[in-house]
């Protein structure tokens, strides 16, 4: 089968041959797309906490075919998606809605669930309440704006450019902004932050009383120090987010959340945005464009 192989820390991909994968105990699905998320990039620049073994076959997140012909999405921990066959954990298929595309399928599992479970479980978003979204314009951040509209709220995005904000409305945004350009007084029940960096500090000082920052990544850089004193005297919270942990020791309410996404999903409430499709030959094109921070949506790899 053809696979990108990354043999070492920023190095090229190399579109390889390699031997089918191992189904023992595990699903083969025929990949007809793989999703590109920010920690594959990380992981390629060698900045991710859990570096794989190299070389890898990157991807975790899929959307293909059984040898029966189901369709189906997936993820594939420990990596594996960049690949026109992937084997993986029977219990985390999930079936692809008759109406949707393969890229579609590829973009929605870690990105509305990253959105999703904090929004119902960690956080408590009624009806009227603020929710600000940064990087509203990529995967996690469509998904957070669509959840956060679906509950409710009243949505706040902002991206690092103006012509990402039109999107960001579209999606049912009522204000969006550059980053420079969020008004001091903003004042929000939640904040949803997959930036970290500069951004989380100042995020964190537009919380209401008894408002909620979810962390969920790292892209701008690594999160400030915070002490406690100021959570308290601010009556503010911090939560952190990491679905791949939560996957592990969690599986039940990650597969219940599952559920209620894909009924979502078959309301119209969600629908996974689609920034850009590239061949698998083309994954170095697909990672230079996320990497850029240009991207919209999802970028995915279609082998």
């Amino acid at each position: 089968m053809k696979a990108a192989l990354l043999r070492e820390v920023d190095g090229p991909f190399e579109l390889a041959d390699l031997p089918e994968p191992n189904a023992d105990g595990k699903v083969l699905v025929r990949v007809r797309a793989a999703g590109i998320n920010f920690a594959d990039i990380l992981i390629r620049r060698g900045r991710y906490p859990q570096m794989p073994e190299l070389p890898v076959v990157l991807g975790s997140e899929i959307a293909g075919e059984l040898e029966d012909g189901t369709r189906v999405m997936s993820f594939t921990p420990g990596a594996g998606g960049y690949a026109e066959l992937a084997a993986v954990d029977g219990a985390q298929i999930v079936p692809l809605p008759d109406n949707a595309t393969f890229a579609e399928g590829a973009s929605f599992l870690l990105t509305f669930l990253t959105a999703y479970i904090p929004l119902t479980r960690l956080v408590r978003i009624r009806p009227g309440s603020s929710v600000l979204v940064l990087a509203a314009a990529g995967g996690v951040g469509t998904a957070a704006i669509q959840v956060a509209r679906s509950l409710g709220a009243r949505v706040v995005a902002a991206a690092g450019s103006p012509e990402k904000l039109d999107l960001c409305r579209s999606l049912g945004a009522v204000e969006a902004y550059v980053y420079d350009e969020i008004p001091a007084d903003l004042r929000v029940d939640a904040v949803v932050d997959p930036v970290g960096g500069e951004l989380f500090e100042r995020a964190l000082g537009q919380l209401k009383p008894m408002g909620t920052l979810v962390a969920i990544g790292f892209a701008a850089g690594a999160w400030p120090e915070i002490s406690p004193a100021n959570l308290v005297g601010r009556n503010v919270g911090v939560h952190g987010f990491y679905l791949g942990r939560l996957m592990r020791h969690a599986p039940e309410l990650v597969g219940e959340a599952v559920g209620e996404l894909l009924g979502l999903w078959g309301t119209g409430a969600l629908k996974p945005v689609v920034g850009a499709e590239f061949p698998l030959a083309d994954v170095e094109r697909g990672h230079e464009l996320v990497e850029s921070r240009k991207s919209t949506g999802k970028v995915v790899l279609l082998p």
